[in-house]
Order: C-alpha cells, then sequence, then structure tokens
C-alpha cells in the first residue's frame, strides 16, 4: 500500500482552548485528508474555580464528546506512559501548546515524529509568549513587529528549534491586542497543520533548518511585568496594554488601590493649557491631566495616554464614561498614578 493511500494515525497532545480548535479542525477533516486520531493526549484535570473542583482541560472535553481515546499522565518521562504512547503505532504526533516536555524517546516514536505548532515565524520568538512579544517587539523592532504568524515545526529535543515544515504569516495591526492576534494564529495554524498532514501522505514535505543567527526568546510573561511603568513613553505603555490584554492584563496603582487597565489610546501632543490646574505645580509623570467621557488622560515620560477601559478593585471591567455615571468621584485632576 502506497503512503498516499495509507489511513495516517495520527496522536493528539494540547491541552487549552487554542489547541481545542485544531484537534476540532484535525477531527472534521480526518475524512477528507485520510487520517484517524488515534489517541488523544492533555495535562491532568486541573483545580479550578472559588470550589477548586477538578476541571478538564478544553481539549479533554472536546475530545469526550467525539469519544476519542484521552491520555493524561502527569509525564511522559515515565516508562508506563512511553510504553502506552509506542503501542498506538502513530505515524505522527501533533502537538499544540500541551504543556509537558517531551523526552527524545517521545519524539522518536512515531515514524513521521512530533509536529508542533508554533505562534510565531521562527525563528523569531521561540519559547513560551510568542504573541506577546510579538507585540511587545524588542530593541531590533522597539515598536512592535510589524508581521507573525505560524510555524509548524518539527521537534527535537531544544526549545523551539527544529526545522520548519511550513510557515504562513499575517499583519500585527497597529489596533491588535494579544487576544485578537491568538485568534488569527489559530486559523492560520489549523490550516496550515492540514496542510502539512497533506505534504506527508503526498510525500512532498520538505523540512528547513532555522538560523540560529536570527533567533529571539519570547520570555514568559509575568504578573509583575504587566505593572505600567508611566516613566516610558505613551506609546510604548499603550503597546504593552494591548499585548497584555487578556491576560495577565495591565495595571497600575492609585491610592494603593490596584486598577486594571483594558484598552487607551497614545496622544502624542497634548495642550496643557486647556488644563485646570495650579500654575505653580510642575506636571508629574503619571498625573491625572484629564477626565470626561472619552476617557482618562495621563501624563507620560513622553506624550499622554487616553484610557478608554479599566477595572476598579470588585468591580467588572467598564468604558470610562461608563465609570463616570457610577464612579466620578473615585479619580481628581491633578493626582497621580503611582
Amino acid at each position: 500500500m502506497t503512503l498516499a493511500a495509507k489511513k495516517l494515525r495520527l496522536i493528539f497532545a494540547g491541552t487549552p482552548e487554542f489547541a481545542a480548535h485544531h484537534l476540532q479542525v484535525l477531527i472534521d477533516a480526518a475524512e477528507h485528508n485520510g487520517y484517524t486520531i488515534v489517541g488523544v493526549y492533555t495535562q491532568p484535570d486541573r483545580p479550578a474555580g472559588r470550589g477548586k473542583k477538578l476541571t478538564p482541560s478544553a481539549v479533554k472535553k472536546l475530545a469526550l464528546s467525539y469519544q476519542l481515546p484521552i491520555f493524561q499522565p502527569p509525564s511522559l518521562k515515565d516508562n508506563s506512559a512511553q510504553t502506552e504512547l509506542k503501542s498506538l503505532n502513530a505515524d505522527a504526533m501533533i502537538v499544540v501548546a500541551y504543556g509537558l516536555i517531551l523526552p527524545k524517546v517521545i519524539l522518536d516514536t512515531p515514524t513521521y515524529g512530533c509536529l508542533n505548532v508554533h505562534g510565531s515565524l521562527l525563528p523569531r520568538w521561540r519559547g513560551a509568549a510568542p504573541i506577546q512579544r510579538a507585540i511587545l517587539g524588542d530593541a531590533t523592532m522597539p515598536d512592535g513587529d510589524r508581521k507573525t504568524g505560524v510555524t509548524i515545526m518539527q521537534m527535537d529535543a531544544g526549545l523551539d528549534t527544529g526545522d520548519m515544515l511550513l510557515t504562513s504569516i499575517c499583519d500585527i495591526d497597529s489596533n491588535e491586542t494579544t487576544l485578537s492576534l491568538h485568534d488569527k494564529l489559530i486559523h492560520l495554524g489549523s490550516d496550515a497543520l492540514l496542510k502539512v498532514i497533506v505534504q506527508i501522505k503526498a510525500g512532498t514535505l520538505k523540512a528547513i533548518k532555522q538560523n540560529d543567527v536570527h533567533a529571539t526568546y519570547a520570555e514568559k510573561i509575568s504578573k509583575q511585568e504587566a505593572q505600567i511603568n508611566w516613566n516610558l513613553s505613551a506609546k510604548k505603555i499603550e503597546r504593552s496594554i494591548r499585548a497584555y490584554n487578556p491576560f495577565p492584563v495591565a495595571y497600575t496603582f492609585f491610592d494603593q488601590q490596584r486598577i486594571k487597565i483594558y484598552s487607551a489610546t497614545f496622544i502624542e501632543y497634548f495642550d496643557i493649557k486647556g488644563v485646570a490646574r495650579e500654575k505653580s505645580k510642575k506636571i508629574a509623570i503619571g498625573e491625572i491631566l484629564k477626565w470626561d467621557e472619552n476617557g482618562l488622560i495621563v501624563n507620560c515620560a513622553e506624550g499622554v495616554l487616553q484610557i478608554t477601559c479599566l477595572q476598579l478593585p470588585g468591580k467588572k471591567a467598564m468604558s470610562v464614561s461608563e465609570l463616570m455615571n457610577g464612579y466620578q468621584d473615585f479619580f481628581s485632576l491633578g493626582t497621580s498614578f503611582e
């Protein structure tokens, strides 16, 4: 039987909603593209919610609805877990945001190895947070990356260092948040993954080695990193607010209370003459200059920031116009964010 005629046996490994979307696409296209999903690996159920009830992952919920075989080993370093995976006799293992380390013996078990859907144009942004880092940028792209995409990669023992099998590119819009870019990459990734599977069956798959010279590392985002530094430019702060939406969400402090900032726009030039204030007082970094239904205007090291959506402690996220209706006395002009 030729490879094109053979029905490929695939294992899927993933955990969050991003992975579940890819699994759904694989399920929908299985019959047409000539493969079957022989096993689904996902992380063990975790405590969630106020009651800390054990909750299955998004991938497990989906797999259950299709009655697919589910495996939830706490580690793949265990001999019994490795033997169990080998018994599935898989041609390839598709890995999408699984969250567990795959030892070399696992990488080498399927006939065509393990394929990973990575949310960047490798070797740009290897690591845990490629979507956020692409919006934030770095020294080479201080205003954030203009393009990103998805790379289908042949996994090896390194951190996102494997050969590239297929890339798909998209623009990063000027108002892009991590959530909106995440949704773009979901569709790019699932489409690219199906193309790679077709190429495996056709025997046309070509691997391209990454150029390590151009590699950058997307370090995991910490909650501490999301605290706004008002000594930066308004433009940079606005970009960080987009990068940290929906997680961990940018925040600042006002009167020792944590305020979450969901959206803002930067204003490069602002006429300070129209602001009611003491003439002798020097404008402080982080000072609230103006507050109306259009937003909360804050002074930054360069330019000013107009906050349009925020969340007060114990309240839901709301627009500034909503805030004015119920909490018009919360902020006062001339005071500053910390």
